[in-house]
């Protein structure tokens, strides 16, 4: 069977969905530039695991996360910083502070392999996400692949938003030449640029889900989308609301 046969949604999905969800998966069970494969897929099922985690319950219910200690629901495929960080983002977003962060890197987690777990449960969310909206089994996870990771990170960076460094508007040049138009981009778009790849992944599935960067400019309707970009907007802040989005 073929992953992501959209076939027998109770609504119809464009084939540009579908065909960036099998890129994705593909991707995933690659080395990333900080995580092997098997560590990506362990990400992946880290992020599903937390929805029914108890410790997360009860710290999301907490005055303070580290008012509440334990462990997490895990397969121990992950270091323990690792799988925290996951459940965190998951469950607990709007609760990640620069401390925290911080206090990850000192725990062995360093800022790239961070950004890159986000990336990756970030993405592998939307997609679940979008299966639990029709009514569909989240698919299976892809079987990782064998090879080494890259370490690779950008030559310009800055510290100047968030917790972590990210490329500057200015910093879309050689490697990082595709990332966005020179000095046209915002600092959601700048947040996962630590790792390009990981903005690349999420720039792709946001294209096919949302909106791509030149349908950004188009503010009255796409005629090969169903909702009219105010609709769309509508949906977008409410969720964003719901989720208690920083934006």
């Amino acid at each position: 069977m073929t992953a992501f046969d959209y076939s027998a949604a109770p609504y119809a999905v464009r084939d540009d969905i579908g065909r960036e969800h099998r890129a994705f998966w593909q991707r995933l069970a690659e080395p990333g530039s900080w995580w092997a494969g098997r560590e990506r897929v362990a990400i992946a099922r880290a992020s599903r695991r937390a929805w029914d985690c108890r410790l997360c319950a009860a710290r999301k219910a907490a005055l303070s996360p580290n008012a509440v200690q334990g462990e997490h629901d895990d397969d121990g495929e992950l270091p323990p910083v690792a799988v925290d960080a996951v459940h965190r983002i998951v469950t607990d977003q709007s609760r990640i502070t620069r401390r925290y962060v911080e206090d990850n890197v000192t725990a062995g987690l360093s800022k790239p392999a961070y950004v890159e777990l986000v990336g990756v449960v970030v993405a592998v969310v939307s997609i679940d996400e979008f299966h639990r909206a029709l009514g569909l089994e989240p698919e299976p996870l892809p079987v990782p692949q064998p090879g080494e990771v890259n370490r690779y990170q950008p030559a310009m960076l800055r510290e100047d938003i968030g917790f972590v460094p990210t490329v500057p508007p200015e910093g879309a040049v050689g490697n990082e030449a595709d990332l966005w138009q020179p000095m046209r981009t915002a600092n959601v778009v700048r947040a996962l640029s630590l790792v390009p790849d990981a903005l690349r992944d999420w720039r792709a599935l946001a294209s096919a889900q949302y909106l791509s960067f030149a349908g950004m400019q188009n503010f009255i309707k796409d005629e090969a989308r169903s909702l009219s970009r105010m609709q769309m907007e509508l949906v977008a802040a409410r969720v964003s609301a719901v989720n208690e989005c920083f934006y």
